[in-house]
């Protein structure tokens, strides 16, 4: 039995470059949205004495500080290999997917916080202008079309830090929902449809922050890729000429690529190159059909 480290023959990353490049033209369209977002926000909020628009204000500003957490993490996520991370810094991505989480579940939280708090007095609610209901519309929209822009571009590339990044701005497109629902009902004298709208809103964002933090929170205890993955892995190997069995699959998530350990059944009387040979082409076989970072090959003669 021999057990083979694999040199890489090929980039398994090799639209590195365009993730690189999508992800921040895309988070910086966010950094631009956000920062005008949150300083129109804020100044017509007080103007028109509304503490909604400006609490929403403040939910763009936490945009912010999750983009600045995206481009730090696409920065270092694609360093390559050095003396102390051996194996690159794919995990970059799934901790900013952690921050990404633990500050949607904090925000979620604060307008739960807030609702009830409302709830509880409904004269808190301050009578506002008009003008605030017309910005909540155009912020609305303005973050409905970031969303989808974002989304779009996280899934042409396949990474799970733009896509966390994306619903963080459909969070904030729901606040501004609220924020819009509860100005049309302060105008139209039903002051409660404010507290109500964030209640709901606040229980679906704190529910996508907890998904979020969770999901990466496995992936750095090192789970395992999907079923359907390990069985297209497992079907890619043995579909590799010289192998006539596969066992033992193992595989772990690094970042958006998976690393695979598996024992691979080869006719005994080969010679070593040639068991190497094989070994060789299974692992580039799999490097080329899925996002797999490396394999680390067994070989058992049979």
């Amino acid at each position: 039995m021999a057990e083979l480290d694999l040199t890489p023959h090929d980039d398994p990353e090799q639209e590195t470059p365009e993730r690189q490049k999508v992800a921040q033209r895309s988070t910086l369209v966010s950094v631009v949205v956000n920062l005008v977002l949150t300083t129109v926000q804020v100044l017509v909020g007080i103007l028109a004495h509304s503490q909604a628009l400006i609490a929403d204000g403040i939910h763009s500003l936490s945009d912010l500080v999750a983009d600045f957490v995206v481009l730090i993490a696409n920065k270092h996520s694609h360093k390559e290999a050095d003396e102390d991370h051996h194996y690159g810094h794919h995990r970059y991505e799934t901790a900013a997917s952690l921050v990404l989480g633990v500050l949607l579940l904090t925000v979620g939280i604060g307008m739960l916080w807030s609702a009830v708090h409302k709830l509880s007095d409904p004269d808190l609610i301050p009578k506002v202008k008009s003008v605030a209901l017309w910005v909540a519309v155009v912020a609305l929209g303005s973050k409905e079309i970031l969303f989808r822009y974002m989304l779009a571009a996280a899934e042409r590339v396949r990474s799970s830090m733009l896509v966390a990044n994306a619903w963080h701005a459909r969070s904030d497109a729901a606040s501004s929902l609220v924020v819009a629902l509860g100005i049309i009902g302060n105008l139209l004298g039903f002051p409660l449809l404010d507290p109500v709208a964030a209640l709901i809103v606040g229980l679906m964002v704190t529910k996508m922050g907890w998904d979020f933090g969770w999901d990466a929170l496995n992936d750095l205890m090192d789970r395992s890729a999907s079923e359907e993955q390990i069985q297209e892995i497992i079907a890619t190997l043995k579909a590799t000429p010289g192998v006539h069995g596969v066992h033992d699959v193992r595989t772990r998530k690094m970042g958006d690529m998976i690393m695979v350990d598996a024992h691979l059944e080869v006719d005994g009387n080969l010679t070593v190159k040639h068991g190497h040979d094989i070994a060789v082409q299974a692992r580039e076989r799999v490097v080329q059909a899925l996002p797999v970072l490396d394999v680390m090959v067994h070989l058992d003669p049979v």
